[in-house]
């Protein structure tokens, strides 16, 4: 018996020896249980727990898929994750045991999420589906991977919906124009809204700017940090990716307005951030910017799209793109291309051309 009374307490305390599921040897005890009963019951879910006993429910595995996980990932990006789980993942699966998750059990809550609606009333859009499923199927490749979980039925069943994404909306270079025009009445705004389309940072990159990121002898802003608002406090963390770390070359125009913004900052130092506005600020600036101009509405990060869509109408590489806005791998950037099917006349136009030449 592993259970013991203590006579001092009056309560049960549990004392026992395990191996761990990478095979090490160690001992564990846990006192202040009212009940013997309480103490062999958390007992058996410790041990569960340690030795990844596949058998186990699925809220306890997540358990364990935290302890394992929470450390490498962004708190931002966690926090994301730990609400998917907690909201969308444990209502449905926590009670399952492993072992037992099979694919009819996922298509039952893919189908669950198709019929769910969000604050809007709305239903989910394809691209939230896509990251639920995501989500549920990590959990389940995790076990796969490391604790001998015989099949992923996440990865089998394959994502909710057809699409990968929402669709990519950006503004040509004149619609921008005519977007920074009505701006120009609050230069937080507009020069926020200059360094998001001129050099394509994110949002929390352009937040975390400082005086000291910029070398107006260069004319370079040095990309090193993310800004995010987290549980009511600021925190500045490093950016999305180890290739988001980037020295930008600002176009001329766009070196000189930020020279002027930081001469209107009221004693700035050098390491304190010169947007001192909310993300959600942004947000009502960008409504107000195209109902007055007349635009259609897109979303803030929709002109870092827009930056990447400019660049390749302008013929630079992927690679050279991919360097400039901090993107892990050329092949995000291939995906911007369609945005510009003009692109694809001028390619067969070319190669009309390259036709005629040849004699065929």
């Amino acid at each position: 018996m592993s259970a013991y009374k203590d006579k001092n307490t009056n309560t049960w305390y549990v004392y026992f020896r395990y191996t761990d599921w990478t095979g090490e040897h160690k001992q564990k005890m846990k006192r202040g249980f009212p009940t013997k009963r309480e103490a062999l019951s958390w007992e058996r879910s410790f041990l569960e727990l340690k030795s990844a006993d596949l058998s186990m429910f699925f809220e306890d595995f997540v358990a364990i898929y935290t302890d394992d996980m929470r450390n490498r990932i962004r708190e931002h990006t966690w926090m994301t994750k730990e609400n998917i789980i907690r909201t969308k993942l444990l209502p449905y699966f926590g009670k399952k045991k492993m072992c037992e998750i099979q694919t009819k059990d996922v298509i039952a809550w893919q189908n669950e999420m198709l019929a769910s609606s969000g604050s809007s009333g709305k239903g989910y859009s394809l691209t939230y589906l896509k990251t639920l499923h995501n989500q549920l199927s990590a959990i389940l490749n995790h076990a796969v991977r490391h604790y001998e979980l015989k099949e992923n039925a996440a990865a089998k069943v394959g994502p909710i919906g057809k699409k990968e994404a929402t669709e990519m909306l950006f503004w040509t270079k004149d619609e921008y124009f005519k977007f920074a025009d009505v701006m120009m009445d609050k230069p937080v705004s507009y020069y926020a809204f200059e360094i998001l389309y001129w050099c394509g940072l994110r949002l929390g990159e352009l937040l975390a700017l400082t005086p000291s990121d910029f070398d107006f002898v260069k004319e370079t802003v040095s990309v090193t940090k993310s800004y995010q608002r987290l549980k009511g406090e600021d925190v500045i963390t490093a950016p999305k990716t180890p290739k988001s770390i980037r020295i930008v070359q600002m176009p001329n125009v766009l070196s000189e307005e930020m020279q002027e913004y930081l001469k209107m900052l009221y004693d700035v130092k050098p390491d304190e951030r010169i947007f001192q506005i909310s993300k959600s600020y942004l947000h009502h600036e960008m409504d107000r910017g195209c109902k007055k101009s007349g635009l259609k509405r897109i979303r803030i990060h929709d002109l870092r799209h827009s930056h990447v869509s400019l660049l390749i109408d302008m013929g630079f590489s992927a690679l050279a793109i991919a360097s400039r806005v901090g993107h892990e791998s050329i092949d995000i950037t291939y995906r911007y291309a369609h945005l510009f099917p003009s692109t694809q006349l001028e390619i067969a136009a070319r190669l009309n051309n390259e036709r005629i030449e040849g004699g065929f």
